[in-house]
């Protein structure tokens, strides 16, 4: 059996598409992505990620992810880091820089760059 990741899917509160896309697209630099007519009506948006997908779906109540997280790779983290608020350093790492922020709803982001 071969297992591969397709896509993260993080949580985002009713009517949160709009600050999402500001965050994802305008801080971030994704590229949004149509969803399948389908799933439309479910609400959130899709991002690519590279060869994956990030999927932002609606949950209700909702709640942020405050420890667990995804963790994106860049090249251009010193650039991205410019760019977000709140973005705290971590140096526990001696083979990577990476820093932890969240995204406009709260959840938990890492953002890492390999030396």
């Amino acid at each position: 059996m071969s297992l591969t990741l397709d896509h993260i899917q993080l949580a985002i509160p009713k009517d949160g598409e709009q600050a999402a896309r500001a965050f994802w697209t305008g801080l971030v630099g994704l590229v949004e992505l149509e969803k399948p007519d389908a799933l439309r009506g479910r609400g959130g948006c899709w991002f690519a990620l590279g060869a994956l997908e990030l999927h932002l779906g609606v949950e209700t109540p909702f709640q942020p992810a405050l420890k667990a997280h995804p963790g994106f790779q860049t090249s251009e983290i010193d650039a991205l880091a410019a760019r977000l608020p709140h973005v705290t350093w971590d140096t526990a790492l001696p083979d990577r820089r990476r820093f932890f922020t969240s995204d406009t709803f709260g959840n938990r982001l890492e953002f890492i760059q390999k030396t």
